[in-house]
């Protein structure tokens, strides 16, 4: 697909994700819906390999990488960023995970020798800004008080293990590694993990068979997982990890203005500034790699 394209789904599917995981709260503990999401993941995948006939024996080597990306991308990122929320505000969460951007400048510049581009640094800080304006109010009425000190330390934590995650990911592609057979095992190792994980803080094995649920599950394992993820990953191969984390500022924008279609939330000035900002710094980084092509 072109690339264009591949940002377009990412961005879109991942903003509407919001919506479909407050299906998911509510009788099935966070971290045992993330296992059931990825474990169904990965099921679909191997089935398409199966179908496509596509080769799935990789080397010890190769499966230990792959199994690295997926304990850091499909598993303790999700569990982590989880419960951060239980401590501080989505928006916060927000901000601070769009991090990522700088993170994987520098941790592509420290394990991939890729060079630090400054106009995407440039466009990263100004994204970063603008969702810093859009979520001012949770914001500004930040304390360190009841545990928040604690759910900065998760929402830094889930940053670093996405970013790190796509940076096993990009080191993976290098080493031709398909994206697809990478993200069936990967996500069958994480879910795997995130389920001995549950299991070790005795999380009850419970399943809601609620049609919201249900949905809602399917929704994120094949659209939030199997297509975003492969979207995403693809693209991080093609125009590197700086660039393509981008999306991880776009994202929440997507999910306020749905948020503001479907639940009738109002939108203020503000955060229309914020959207622009947000908006310029992405024409900074696409224009940038529109240049390099």
């Amino acid at each position: 697909m072109n690339n264009s394209i591949l940002y377009v789904i990412t961005v879109l599917i991942w903003g509407s994700t919001w919506l479909a995981i407050k299906y998911q709260l509510g009788v099935v503990p966070p971290e045992l819906s993330v296992a059931y999401r990825f474990f169904l993941a990965a099921l679909l995948l191997f089935a398409y390999c199966a179908w496509r006939r596509l080769p799935l024996r990789f080397s010890p080597r190769e499966h230990a990488f792959i199994a690295l990306q997926g304990l850091l991308l499909f598993s303790v990122n999700y569990i982590v960023v989880y419960f951060a929320e239980l401590y501080i505000s989505s928006g916060m969460v927000a901000v601070i995970f769009s991090t990522i951007i700088i993170l994987n400048v520098f941790f592509g510049s420290l394990f991939l020798r890729t060079p630090v581009r400054l106009p995407i640094l440039a466009g990263a800080l100004i994204g970063i800004l603008g969702l810093a304006v859009i979520f001012w109010p949770e914001l500004a009425n930040f304390n360190l008080q009841q545990g928040a000190a604690l759910g900065l330390m998760l929402a830094v934590a889930s940053s670093l293990s996405a970013s790190l995650g796509n940076i096993v990911s990009a080191s993976n592609q290098r080493a031709n590694i398909p994206v697809i057979q990478t993200n069936a095992y990967g996500m069958l190792y994480g879910s795997l993990l995130t389920f001995a994980i549950a299991m070790a803080r005795g999380v009850p094995l419970v399943f809601d068979a609620s049609s919201g649920y249900v949905l809602s599950l399917l929704y994120l394992a094949l659209f939030g997982s199997v297509i975003a993820f492969g979207a995403y990953l693809t693209l991080l191969g093609r125009i590197g990890a700086d660039r393509a984390a981008y999306i991880t500022v776009l994202f929440p924008v997507i999910a306020l203005l749905l948020s503001a279609r479907f639940e009738g939330l109002r939108l203020n000035g503000w955060q229309f500034a914020g959207v622009g900002l947000v908006l310029a710094g992405n024409l900074l980084v696409v224009e940038r790699r529109r240049k390099s092509k």
